[in-house]
């Protein structure tokens, strides 16, 4: 008598959107292990903090210009600044766009909100440190030093950002945690105020940077919490498909926002003689080509967005893709900040 078959599981549907978006995931979670998590998370930290800290001694060195004082410190320490920023104000934003998701399973990622301000108050701190040593931060510590900062613009305008983020941190930490955006406006208004401080119409500049900064924080913090909930969300196909739909709508207009300042504060701030030949040239040469490969990525993500009935998930690597690479701009534009001006056209 031969013995009985085991019973054997049923054949899993391949058209089964949620199981099929859950084992992609897991699958994908299975590959990387805790060492190369961690691994690779000490990576990116590492990148991130050489390119800000590296990238203008070589691109000034590279032109024969002149130095700024501490321009490496100053332009990692904007990139942490600018980072927080769009952190903050990302979540803000992708909160009330996945509160709009009618009948999601699972609750909202984990706040970052808190450790993002504290980060920029110790970034705007930093900052201020710099302004009072000229570039030293350990002589900014003395106290003659920090009083005579307060009276230059850079130096107000840290002490005032530090103090935007300390509010902010109270916003984020208590009930209302919405209230965050006045202080966060703040700030995005004193770095419009800080990037511009030319003489002849200083205002036309202002409104650009702050158009533009407004725009970028939204698109790429809003990009990053967006793609944590539809990880959250990983068991409900349908509820981080319409997450991430309903973000890809005002993205384009974030896009367009970001591409109509930026021709118009270059097109007013660097002569066309300088683009090669300086060193800011060069950087924005180089942050204009992580636009182009961001706007490509986005393309993809979106036409794949249109598939994610049929194939789930499928507009996941490209997203993340086009986070990675508004993360690189980012950094280029740290390093900007802190790239000598070319002579200004006349």
């Amino acid at each position: 008598m031969k013995p009985p078959r085991p019973a054997s599981r049923p054949p899993s549907r391949p058209g089964s959107g949620d199981l099929g978006e859950q084992s992609a995931t897991d699958a994908a979670a299975a590959r990387l292990s805790p060492a190369r998590r961690a691994l690779a998370v000490a990576a990116s930290v590492t990148i991130a903090v050489l390119v800000p800290l590296l990238g203008t001694g070589l691109v000034v060195d590279e032109s024969y210009e002149i130095r700024l004082p501490g321009d490496g410190a100053t332009a990692l320490l904007r990139a942490v600044l600018l980072a927080a920023l769009c952190v903050h104000v990302g979540e803000l934003a992708g909160v009330r766009l996945a509160r709009r998701v009618a009948g999601a399973s699972a609750g909202l990622p984990r706040s970052w909100a808190v450790r993002a301000a504290w980060a920029g108050v110790a970034a705007a701190v930093g900052q201020l440190l710099l302004v009072a040593g000229s570039g030293s931060p350990v002589a900014g510590l003395s106290g003659p030093a920090l009083v005579e900062a307060y009276a230059t613009r850079p130096g107000l305008l840290a002490l005032l950002e530090a103090n935007a983020f300390l509010l902010a941190v109270l916003c984020a930490a208590s009930r209302r945690p919405g209230w965050a955006a006045v202080p966060l406006a703040a700030i995005v208004f004193g770095e419009a105020l800080r990037a511009h401080p030319e003489p002849y119409t200083p205002e036309i500049g202002t409104a650009l940077t702050l158009v533009h900064l407004t725009a970028t924080t939204l698109w790429t913090g809003g990009l990053l919490h967006v793609l944590r909930t539809r990880w959250r969300w990983r068991h409900d196909a349908a509820a981080g498909r319409e997450v991430l739909t309903r973000y890809a709508r005002p993205a384009a207009l974030l896009f367009a926002a970001i591409t109509a300042t930026g021709v118009c504060s270059t097109l007013r701030r660097l002569p066309l003689a300088e683009v090669f030949t300086s060193g800011y040239g060069r950087v924005l040469l180089a942050k204009l080509v992580l636009v182009l490969i961001v706007s490509g990525l986005a393309l993809v993500a979106r036409g794949r967005l249109r598939r994610e009935a049929a194939v789930p998930g499928a507009a996941t690597r490209p997203a993340r893709a086009e986070l990675v690479a508004l993360a690189a701009v980012v950094l280029v534009s740290a390093v900007l900040t802190a790239v000598p001006l070319p002579p200004a056209p006349l």
